[in-house]
């Protein structure tokens, strides 16, 4: 008998509270958002890109726009940051280093967005994805780092512990 006006549904949904782990309570990340990136006084760049490429025209890395800083808010944490997978390392089937871009198409069908955009992420244990279009979300110890790859100038940098779809 359950006493002091606690009825068996509020008893019953505290011991099941409980039993959940305690992770599922507090994160131990950051969660980020892409305009999270953009230095403060640089203009936000819209989610989309659209419009129709000239196969003839130069590269899409010659087409990247300028970045003029990075933010270093989070530089030796662990955050997580959703975007989409741009492989550049495999080993076997599975990627071991991508470009993390926010949105479809970046760097391959449309024009890189600033470096201050971009994220360079490599993992240990290949990442088995779905393909280009795939979300997904990438956790790890997140910095600054400079890297130019045939695609694009990168700004960040995120050793991956875990990769899972968005």
């Amino acid at each position: 008998m359950v006493k002091r006006g606690m009825d068996r549904r509020t008893l019953l949904a505290g011991l099941a509270a409980m039993a959940v782990p305690h992770r599922a309570w507090a994160s131990d990340f950051i969660d980020l958002n892409w305009t999270d990136l953009i230095p403060e006084g640089e203009p936000k760049m819209p989610p989309f890109v659209q419009g129709l490429i000239d196969h003839d025209a130069p590269a899409m890395s010659a087409m990247q726009p300028p970045s003029s800083g990075v933010r270093t808010d989070w530089n030796g944490q662990t955050v997580r940051l959703p975007g989409y997978v741009v492989p550049i390392e495999y080993s076997g089937s599975g990627v071991t280093a991508f470009i993390l871009v926010p949105f479809v198409g970046a760097c391959v069908h449309v024009p890189p967005p600033p470096a201050h955009q971009l994220v360079f992420v490599t993992t240990e244990e290949p990442y088995e994805g779905t393909g280009l279009y795939e979300a997904v979300n990438v956790t790890g110890m997140f910095g600054t780092a400079s890297t130019s790859t045939q695609l694009a100038d990168i700004s960040y940098a995120l050793s991956a512990d875990h990769i899972e779809p968005f």
